[in-house]
């Protein structure tokens, strides 16, 4: 089989939108959207600025000569190096940042680490979030970028607090004071911004008590009152939180920048396409007044959260986690929201140019009598495995039989695991159908083609050996994957042209000295057993793997598999 898939950019038309407001893009999906189908997307909507989560090169070079302003995110795995070695600073400026900048990416902001401050974390990153932000921002100061990239950290809203629930009595957390206070002298000697995340939903949801309206911004809420200032909403009141806490470092002037701003449509009661609608109406249209929050009363950089689903972030914090999206996971958007902040009630332009896998779902097979604990075993395994955070009471597939969710189950299984026949068994449970079972507001989804930009791809070539030699593709830092071979019978495989590259064996050994693979986005494997490689230097392993090494190099090399 030949799959050939063409991808082009496309015409894109400029909405009209608030220039303040941007959007998050995260990539913890089975199959994220291709990048320059991503660039149309916002493009399309007038969205002019993204904040991304690493410095991915495909990705980011995915927003050369797009006019939307970037902000790459360093992951907090990275942080320990960064803060050690002013050298692996430079390193990743260089390669990162600088490089991009001249291929004409228009990167603004570089957040150092995700949220470290977190409670669950039990201080991990406290003492070496700051040190890693002085190495990046005396790496970008030695590139001549210190003017136009400013450095700063995505922090949750938890990093301040207030005893009394008045923002008055606002202040950073007692467990981490010095350091934030030392984080808030930095960025005002560098004129970088406070970047916080806001959550509205989030105090919702963690309290049965929380007043409904007084997360959203229609005036409904009894709201409370602090020094002579009314708050409506709870933004406002957890923004001058954030302000009071500032003043009393000894540094009002630290301007500050919405990291994340949001609303789930699903997998709790409360998160569901007409709240998202309700709180993004009121939401933007008190961003076009350019009013702010009675304390800072000015407009703000802001990036909702988020583009589009993703079916793999981690659902401890509540299943509403894999639901953030404006768009689904394919680009289609879920509620009307106007990005101009007019309030007007109109959808935005979806994704053009998506391609999806063949037109087949898993279901649970008709006519089965397999006794009732054998469904329940299939029906469990298949949600730890994929995506069961639509099922259940208040969500988008409450209305499904058991029968219904087990299909469900089965086909999110299915479509993570790109079709392939072993992830449609179920012990002789399941079968593969042509029909789509989605029911009224329960989508079934279809798995995307890969994110990659897939060029060919090959099965049952018969390939026997090592693979090529090593190519050089004449650049410093590549991010193209040039070849794989898979040795194996039935599952041989050639491809080409590859960044995210997904196989379905049953075994892997890697072998053969001093194999590399450089610049290698993603890899997964997955059947009885499963070994994941993801980022640049990360590597997560589980199964019956014998070694694998990646490298950042100069030069793309080969990765030879055999069953």
């Amino acid at each position: 089989m030949v799959l050939v898939m063409a991808l082009s950019h496309f015409q894109a038309g400029q909405g009209e939108a608030l220039s303040d407001i941007g959007v998050n893009w995260g990539a913890m999906a089975s199959q994220p959207l291709y990048p320059p189908v991503v660039v149309n997307l916002l493009k399309e909507n007038g969205i002019s600025r993204i904040k991304l989560f690493d410095a991915d090169p495909w990705t980011v070079s995915a927003f050369s000569g797009s006019n939307i302003e970037v902000m790459v995110g360093i992951p907090n795995e990275m942080l320990k190096k960064l803060s050690k070695d002013k050298d692996n600073a430079e390193d990743w400026v260089k390669h990162n940042v600088s490089k991009q900048i001249k291929g004409g990416v228009d990167i603004r902001y570089i957040s150092v680490g995700n949220e470290p401050f977190l409670k669950s974390y039990n201080g991990s990153y406290v003492g070496i979030t700051l040190p890693a932000m002085k190495n990046v921002q005396k790496a970008i100061n030695k590139a001549g970028l210190g003017d136009k990239i400013k450095v700063t950290s995505a922090l949750n809203a938890d990093v301040y607090e207030s005893a009394t629930d008045k923002p008055s009595d606002g202040k950073f957390r007692k467990d981490i004071y010095d350091t934030m206070e030392q984080i808030v002298s930095f960025l005002d000697e560098n004129k970088s911004p406070f970047l916080v995340n806001i959550y509205p939903f989030l105090s919702l949801y963690q309290n049965e008590d929380f007043p409904k309206d007084y997360a959203f911004f229609d005036g409904n809420a009894k709201g409370t009152d602090d020094k002579n200032v009314h708050y409506s909403n709870m933004f406002d009141a957890n923004l001058d939180t954030l302000v009071w806490s500032l003043k009393k470092t000894g540094h009002p002037n630290v301007s500050i920048v919405i990291g994340e701003v949001g609303w789930p449509t699903d997998g709790d009661k409360n998160a569901n396409g007409e709240n998202a609608k309700r709180f993004y109406r009121g939401f933007l249209k008190k961003m076009a007044n350019k009013k702010g929050s009675p304390l800072h009363p000015k407009s703000m950089i802001t990036y909702l959260f988020s583009l589009t689903d993703e079916n793999q972030k981690s659902i401890a914090p509540g299943d509403f986690e894999r639901h953030w999206g404006i768009f689904t996971y394919d680009g289609k958007p879920k509620f009307s929201i106007d990005f101009s902040g007019k309030g007007q009630d109109k959808m935005p332009i979806a994704a053009k140019g998506v391609s999806y896998q063949e037109q087949k779902w898993c279901v649970l097979k008709q006519g089965t009598k397999a006794d009732k604990q054998a469904v329940q075993d299939a029906l469990a395994y298949a949600c730890s495995m994929g995506d069961c955070s639509s099922l259940g009471s208040s969500r988008s597939c409450a209305d499904l039989t058991l029968a219904g969710n087990v299909s469900y189950a089965f086909n999110q299984y299915f479509q993570i695991n790109d079709q392939s026949v072993e992830a449609c068994d179920f012990n002789g449970l399941a079968e593969i159908v042509q029909n789509d079972p989605s029911k009224g507001s329960c989508r079934f989804p279809l798995a995307l083609m890969s994110s990659a930009n897939i060029l060919t791809a090959m099965q049952h070539v018969g390939v026997h050996g090592c693979c090529s030699s090593f190519c050089d593709l004449g650049n410093d830092y590549v991010y193209l994957w040039f070849a794989v071979c898979v040795d194996g019978g039935d599952n041989d495989m050639v491809a080409e042209g590859l960044v995210v590259a997904r196989f379905v064996l049953r075994q892997l050994r890697f072998h053969g000295g001093g194999t590399r693979v450089s610049g290698l986005r993603e890899i997964r494997v997955s059947g009885l057993r499963k070994i994941r490689v993801s980022g640049l230097r990360e590597i997560r392993v589980s199964g019956h793997v014998n070694w694998v090494t990646v490298a950042a190099s100069q030069k793309i090399g080969q990765v030879c598999i055999k069953k």
